[in-house]
C-alpha cells in the first residue's frame, strides 16, 4: 500500500483526470451519438448519408490518430496555446467524438428492435419524425441497448489511458510519474489494474441496476 499512501497527490490527480475524461467524454458521446443514431435511421437521405459517413470515417480511424488530430493538429489551426486545460478539453473532444460512433450504432440497433408499426401509427397521428423518435421509439430502444451501451462506456473508460500519451494526466500516466520517484513499475501497473477493475465493476453494477429497474417497468 505504500506505493499509494506515499504518493496520494499523484494518484488523486490521476483518478480525477480519468473521471473527468470519462464523464465529460461520455456526456459528449451520448449527446452526439443519439443525434447521429437518429440520423442513421432518418427517412431523409441526406441525413442518413451524413450519419453513415461520420460513423464510417471516425470509427475506422484509430483513436490514437484522432488524438493526434485534436491535440497536435487542431491547436495551431485555431491559434491555441497547448496548456494543460486546453489539452484536457481537446482530449475530451477526441474521446467523445470517437465514442459517439459506437453509441450511434448501439442506438440504431435498439431502434431496429422497436416494431415498425408503432412508428407508423405515431406518424399516422400526425407526429413529426423528431416527435416519433423522442416520444415513441427512443424510450423503448434505450431498454434494449443498456448492455451494449454499458460495454461502449467500459471501452471509453479504458480508452482514457490513450490520453496519457498526449500529456493529459490520468491513471494511464501514473507509472511515468511514480517511476521518477523510484517506485516499482510493476507494482504501480498492478494497482492501476485494480483501479480499472473496480471502476468497471461499478459500471457493471449500474448496468444490472438499470436492467432490473426497466425490466419491472415493462
Amino acid at each position: 500500500m505504500g506505493v499509494i499512501t506515499d504518493n496520494l497527490d499523484i494518484w488523486s490527480e490521476a483518478l480525477v483526470g480519468t473521471l473527468v475524461l470519462f464523464f465529460a467524454g461520455g456526456a459528449l458521446a451520448l449527446i452526439l451519438g443519439i443525434i447521429v443514431g437518429a440520423m442513421r435511421v432518418s427517412p431523409v437521405p441526406i441525413a442518413r448519408g451524413v450519419g453513415t459517413f461520420y460513423v464510417s470515417m471516425i470509427r475506422n480511424t484509430p483513436l490514437t490518430l484522432v488524438f493526434f488530430a485534436f491535440v497536435f493538429a487542431l491547436p495551431p489551426l485555431l491559434g491555441l496555446r497547448l496548456t494543460g486545460d486546453v489539452s484536457l478539453t481537446l482530449g475530451i473532444c477526441a474521446l467523445g467524438i470517437y465514442t459517439a460512433t459506437y453509441v450511434a450504432e448501439a442506438i440504431r440497433s435498439g431502434v431496429n428492435t422497436v416494431p415498425v408499426g408503432q412508428a407508423e401509427a405515431a406518424r399516422a397521428l400526425g407526429l413529426t419524425f423528431g416527435q416519433v423518435m423522442s416520444l415513441v421509439v427512443l424510450p423503448q430502444a434505450f431498454r434494449s441497448v443498456i448492455p451494449p451501451m454499458v460495454s461502449v462506456f467500459i471501452a471509453l473508460l479504458k480508452n482514457t489511458t490513450v490520453a496519457a500519451g498526449f500529456s493529459i494526466v490520468n491513471l494511464g500516466s501514473v507509472r511515468n510519474y511514480l517511476s521518477e520517484r523510484g517506485e516499482n513499475a510493476f507494482v504501480v501497473i498492478l494497482w492501476i489494474m485494480v483501479a480499472f477493475v473496480a471502476l468497471v465493476l461499478l459500471l457493471s453494477w449500474v448496468q444490472r441496476t438499470l436492467e432490473n429497474r426497466w425490466r419491472v417497468a415493462r
